[in-house]
């Protein structure tokens, strides 16, 4: 097939819900495929895709990116936020923003939110189960795939319960920057999500500088390494990014881990029988269904991926969903196995910037896989389960279940990611 045809096949609702057929073809066909329209090269190799990841050669687009291709980032405060925070900073700003807040995520601090997590889990479980018995379904993301992540990451940084509820809608809002393409409403809704936000920050800074807690926003203010500080600006974007980046990925995983053993009875079985595996569960279903489909480099230098020449500063798309199930790296790559170990995914990127809160993720899945599988071992669908309407984001925005162990039918355990 045409290597054009099988890239924009994903724009379809059917390439949405299953894009591996095409994506194994375009690998197969075109491992390194340059889109004219688009102007980036596609990369659907494992081995590809962590290399350019891993290469520093190969920068992040940032606010110099912007000067030349967003000529009206100033009228978009989402922009300067965006481009400007260390989701998209470059060196040496990122090494010294990855260091600096990095004391925030180190593994003691990570380990000593285990017990937040499990009671933030429980809690939750106990409003689904409610929930459940009293309507017979309930919607697991609605109820649990998105407060838990806002809730957690609230704990994390410092934002106090009540007003978690506020901070769903404005995450959705934000995370609008991370599709490829935005329309006017998506750069509406993000602008003022961002705004918002900032101004929340702002606040919450103001009160920890007079009342330090054990949580990220006192970190931060506290944070020194030699001369260096984080400015007020960079303060608040990095809670700001925290928060907007642990929170929709996190759920996306959440509600796709859930999904994953939900159609696989065998594997579902097995995590029965060996609690402990849910750890694994989580990282197959990172690899199986990966949250984030791809993310984007700028070549920093003339260079060769694949025997293509790639000019320097070309746009280089890693197409993460597709290198997660290269046959070159994973053994049978489209059978979901949460016995599988070693895996090298690269769902939280690779290289520089490799997400700082992948372990609070796996730490937020592995918990919420254990407790929702054992205490309900009669967990099935209750319906079909409905995707957001994103190209960036492999999310479900309903995901109903019952709990007493009755399905509409078997059909609804077939949908997506087919083997």
């Amino acid at each position: 097939m045409d290597p054009q045809a099988l890239l924009f096949s994903l724009f379809t609702p059917e390439g949405r819900e299953n894009p591996f057929p095409a994506l194994e073809t375009l690998r197969e066909t075109a491992p390194v495929y340059y889109d004219k329209d688009l102007d980036t090269y596609f990369l659907t190799t494992h081995e590809h895709c962590q290399a350019v990841l891993t290469d520093a050669a190969f920068r992040t687009p940032d606010l110099s990116w912007c000067e030349e291709h967003l000529s009206d980032w100033r009228d978009h405060p989402a922009a300067e936020f965006f481009y400007a925070s260390m989701l998209r900073a470059n060196q040496p700003d990122h090494t010294r923003l990855r260091r600096l807040v990095g004391r925030g995520f180190t593994p003691r601090r990570v380990a000593a939110l285990r017990t937040a997590v499990e009671g933030l889990t429980d809690g939750l479980l106990d409003t689904f189960a409610g929930t459940a018995a009293r309507e017979g379904s309930a919607n697991f993301q609605e109820l649990v795939g998105y407060p838990l992540p806002v809730a957690v990451v609230g704990e994390l940084i410092g934002v106090p319960a009540e007003d978690h509820p506020r901070f769903r809608r404005l995450g959705s809002d934000a995370s609008r920057l991370l599709e490829p393409v935005r329309t006017p409403e998506d750069w509406a809704r993000a602008d003022a999500a961002v705004v918002e936000l900032r101004d929340y920050f702002e606040e919450l800074l103001d009160r920890r500088r007079s009342d330090p807690r054990e949580d990220l926003a006192t970190v931060l203010l506290e944070a020194q390494e030699g001369q260096e500080r984080l400015s007020r600006r960079e303060l608040v974007d990095t809670l700001l990014l925290v928060f907007v980046a642990g929170f929709e990925t996190t759920t996306a995983m959440l509600g796709l881990v859930t999904h994953a053993l939900l159609a696989h009875p065998d594997q579902r079985a097995l995590l029965a029988a060996d609690p402990g595996l849910a750890a694994q569960a989580v990282e197959e279903a990172l690899r199986w269904d990966t949250p984030v489909q791809m993310t984007e480099r700028i070549a920093g230098e003339r260079t060769g991926i694949g025997g293509v020449t790639i000019p320097a500063g070309a746009n280089v798309t890693t197409v993460l969903t597709a290198a997660n199930r290269d046959p070159a790296q994973f053994t049978d790559p489209h059978r979901f196995d949460i016995r599988r170990t070693g895996s090298k995914v690269l769902s939280f990127s690779a290289g520089p910037h490799y997400c700082l809160g992948a372990a609070l993720a796996r730490l937020e899945g592995a918990v919420a896989v254990d407790r929702l599988f054992t205490r309900f071992p009669g967990l099935a669908p209750a319906g079909p389960p409905v995707r957001r309407e994103s190209f960036s984001l492999r999310v479900y925005e309903d995901l109903p279940l019952t709990i007493d162990g009755t399905a509409l039918s078997p059909s609804l355990t077939a949908t997506t990611a087919k083997d």
